[in-house]
């Protein structure tokens, strides 16, 4: 394992690619959700053991230093090769970030390496059934455990809960206060706690990725608090840009390797078409480049990158529609990956917040138009 820095991005790239060549990461055929975990398990874990799934991440938490550019390069090989679904693997970068700066850095230090490792899967129990996008309307309750103990017991339901099935954690949302954001609070859960009940979501197109959870009177220990106690609303907010930075990185790669795909296919030759598709991938790869070369210069993402969601969701649904348009019949008449995604970029403007919860947020947040 390396543990000098690179001198560059090109050179960081350039020894990924090499080790790769030489390391079979492969997945194997029969590629329904389990395998899709425990190929995501296997493939965090060689990473991690020859040190490139640690660059990036600050060294009190198993990494090796280094700028969030080099996962960025690291997800967009693994996407450019299709070594794991990019859906599932960018749950560290929207979780890990948030652990470091609002766990206590004991446990930190403790847990990131088996997220980072792939020794465990994670979950975040945001959406409930009576607030998807009105997250700040959650009722999922954390209260003071009675009987003089320290801790919480935490009673509610969530919902669309990624990989739960799976998960060994799950960063929480609860309400410890008033209506509100200011009544809202985030825990770090063990999902073995006594009182959980995960049942898995069947979606439209045939894959269990999303579960409901339940929660009976869960007890979790005053050290899972994640900050202090009404932090969960800027958690949230502090959260939800990481959704849209690195993790889009490697998703575009994963979209440019669909339009290769689809010429390798044999597509009717709709230059307006096929233009149209990769021009809709560059913009948002631009866009994108420019949200890494931020966060890269240690600078906080905000509410700017709802224009990177906006996009990708645009880009995503716009190459897949020209995918059903340019090979009739595959997506409507066979059952096989061309049908499968295209089904689940019909949910590209809803996950991670509505493109209407987006557009709002340009509008009120970024052109200052008012509520109206």
């Amino acid at each position: 394992m390396r543990l000098s820095p690179f001198t560059s991005l090109d050179a960081f790239r350039g020894e990924l690619r090499a080790w790769l060549d030489d390391h079979d990461l492969t997945p194997p055929a029969g590629h329904d959700l389990d395998a899709q975990v425990a190929q995501l398990a296997r493939v965090r874990g060689a990473l991690w053991q020859a040190g490139w799934m640690r660059y990036g991440w600050p060294r009190e938490v198993g990494g090796l230093g280094g700028t969030g550019a080099l996962r960025a390069v690291l997800g967009e090989e693994v996407a450019a090769r299709g070594l794991a679904e990019p859906g599932i693997w960018s749950m560290v970068e929207v979780l890990v970030p948030t652990l470091i700066d609002y766990a206590p850095p004991p446990l930190a230090a403790e847990l990131v390496p088996r997220l980072l490792s792939g020794e465990e899967q994670w979950c975040q129990g945001f959406s409930e059934p009576g607030s998807g996008s009105d997250l700040a309307s959650l009722s999922t309750r954390a209260a003071p455990s009675g009987d003089g103990e320290d801790g919480w017991t935490v009673s509610g339901q969530k919902v669309w809960t990624s990989l739960a099935q799976y998960a060994a954690r799950c960063v929480l949302l609860a309400r410890t206060g008033g209506p509100g954001h200011a009544g809202i609070s985030a825990f770090l859960v063990d999902m073995d706690s006594p009182g959980i009940t995960v049942r898995p979501l069947r979606t439209m197109h045939g894959v269990d990725e999303f579960a409901e959870v339940f929660f009976d009177d869960v007890q979790v220990p005053a050290s899972r608090l994640l900050g202090a106690p009404g932090d969960g609303w800027r958690l949230a907010m502090d959260l939800l840009p990481y959704e849209r930075s690195t993790c889009f990185w490697h998703r575009i790669a994963h979209l440019y390797s669909r339009l290769d795909r689809l010429l390798a296919d044999g597509c009717e030759p709709d230059a307006d078409a096929l233009g149209g598709a990769w021009l809709d991938l560059h913009t948002v790869r631009c866009r994108s480049a420019a949200t890494q070369a931020r966060l890269a210069a240690g600078s906080r993402l905000g509410p700017e990158t709802s224009v990177d969601k906006i996009l990708l969701a645009g880009a995503e649904q716009r190459l897949f529609d020209t995918a059903r348009d340019l090979l009739p019949g595959t997506v409507e008449l066979a059952d096989g990956p061309w049908r499968t995604e295209y089904l689940y970029s019909r949910a590209a403007t809803i996950y991670g917040g509505t493109a209407e919860i987006q557009r709002n947020i340009v509008a009120r947040r970024l052109l200052d138009l008012g509520k109206e």
